[in-house]
């Protein structure tokens, strides 16, 4: 081989390790908040989120950007305590979507200190928190902070938690500082480990992590959890973006960094991605998350039938009675409601084996949890579908009516399950008229959801 084209060769190698070594000048963040151990697509409008969808959405961003940094906000167990099997299926489903770091709130810790530790060492997820500090040695009880190396850069991230947080069962164990001091903390050490980048995960709500960016000067990108609600663009607090990605997975948030050749943030993006039904479901995790949720429904309705049905309160207690009761006087009002929605709310649960998920049960049947209402499953035949008494009130009210027959349903009857995040087009007006027993002449139907041309089609319209 010729000496001239060899040093060319032996250039060019050169020149593309020095590439590779070099540290990236742009860093992509993406973060959700708060996802309340929702593994599938939600929503009763337009089914959004899941872990499927994630896990596509992250894909494409590695397919095209080099440094992707993957960060988790804290408040990833379920909110509901029948649905603990959901955490470790959640910190699992995390670590294998790439997530560098978690942060910790108040759900996390639902089920005990060790509990969230343990489960979390398990599948490797390493877990802050800068101001969550054990009463026995006085240490923190996770990592305070940490730096992680992501294609030469060095970015640091720490989380914080609000100080009025219930810990629940860890509330003998662990106390919580001040947040502003040990953010501050935080950042100092950081910095002096050599971190270029520094993220928070914040569970100070929306005023909270807004204040943590205009107190705490030094951090780049707060990743703000805590309750609070999707903003689609990043809020600027001087060198800081905040991102606010709502909860249960609907959303993930962005931050898109260019970088100075020393690794600093020079400008900062921020952006929240809505994960619609656009985004495909991952076959891989997709297949998880069905495996995962046909496990948790079979053990809900194992537990259920251990229940049995509700017990029949005395006459003299106030109670739901049943639709049957309803209809010996009234036929031509039950005539109409079966042509409505309502008269189909168990059976879209059903179709979907979410007939045992408390956070969706309660929207779908009639006087959940309530005297002589619905209870489990088993009381489907009686109470499933949202019935008279779910709009008019306990049966046994009945005899407090005056002559005119039952009182107008209120709007905020309607708002208790059409609430923004589950059905964002509600409107009492449009909507009204169409579950009313004597429905305006020439109705024309409401348009169909995105949830509805799913099932019409035979496709369940919760992404399973």
């Amino acid at each position: 081989m010729r000496s001239d084209l060899r040093l060319a060769l032996v250039g060019t190698a050169i020149a593309l390790l020095t590439s590779c070594a070099r540290p990236a000048d742009r860093l992509i963040v993406v973060s959700t908040d708060d996802v309340q151990g929702k593994t599938s697509p939600c929503g009763c409008h337009t089914p959004k989120g899941g872990l499927a969808r994630r896990a596509t959405f992250l894909d494409s961003v590695r397919t095209k950007q080099r440094a992707v940094f993957v960060v988790d906000a804290g408040n990833f167990f379920p909110a509901d305590e029948d649905e603990r099997e959901a955490g470790p299926f959640m910190l699992a489903a995390m670590a294998k979507l790439g997530t560098r770091v978690a942060g910790v709130g108040a759900n996390d810790l639902r089920f005990g200190y060790s509990y969230l530790q343990q489960h979390a060492r398990a599948v490797g997820l390493p877990l802050v928190s800068a101001n969550l500090v054990r009463f026995d040695t006085n240490v923190p009880a996770f990592e305070g902070w940490r730096v992680e190396t992501v294609r030469g850069l060095k970015v640091g991230v720490f989380g914080v938690i609000a100080e009025d947080t219930d810990l629940g069962p860890a509330r003998d164990t662990l106390r919580v500082d001040s947040p502003v001091p040990a953010a501050r903390k935080a950042v100092s050490a950081l910095r002096a480990q050599g971190a270029g980048v520094i993220v928070a995960l914040s569970q100070l709500g929306k005023a909270g992590s807004d204040s943590l960016a205009a107190q705490v000067p030094g951090i780049d990108v707060i990743v703000a959890g805590g309750g609070t609600p999707a903003l689609m663009d990043g809020v600027r607090i001087g060198r800081t973006m905040v991102l606010h990605g709502g909860n249960q997975g609907w959303q993930v948030g962005v931050a898109d960094l260019r970088l100075t050749r020393e690794g600093r943030a020079a400008t900062i993006a921020g952006s929240t991605v809505i994960l619609g039904p656009e985004v495909r479901n991952e076959p891989a995790m997709q297949a998880r998350v069905k495996t995962f949720e046909d496990s948790l429904n079979a053990h809900l309705k194992a537990r259920d039938a251990a229940l049995g049905a509700a017990p029949r309160p005395g006459v003299t207690v106030p109670h739901f009675v049943g639709m049957a009761s309803c209809v010996k006087c009234h036929a031509a009002e039950y005539a109409q409601w079966q042509t409505t929605a309502h008269a189909r709310a168990w059976k879209t649960l059903a179709d979907q084996q979410k007939e045992s998920t408390p956070a969706c049960v309660s929207c779908h049947v009639t006087g959940y949890r309530q005297p002589g209402g619905f209870r489990t499953a088993d009381d489907a035949s009686r109470f499933g579908n949202v019935q008279c008494e779910a709009c008019h009130g306990m049966g046994t009210s009945h005899r407090e009516w005056n002559d005119n027959g039952a009182p107008p349903v209120a709007e905020s009857v309607c708002r208790t399950c059409h609430t923004p995040t589950t059905s964002p087009t509600f409107s009492f007006a449009t909507y009204r008229p169409h579950v009313l027993h004597q429905p305006p002449p020439g109705l024309k139907p409401l348009p169909e959801t995105p949830a509805q041309k799913l099932m019409r089609q035979g496709l369940p319209p919760h992404g399973k």
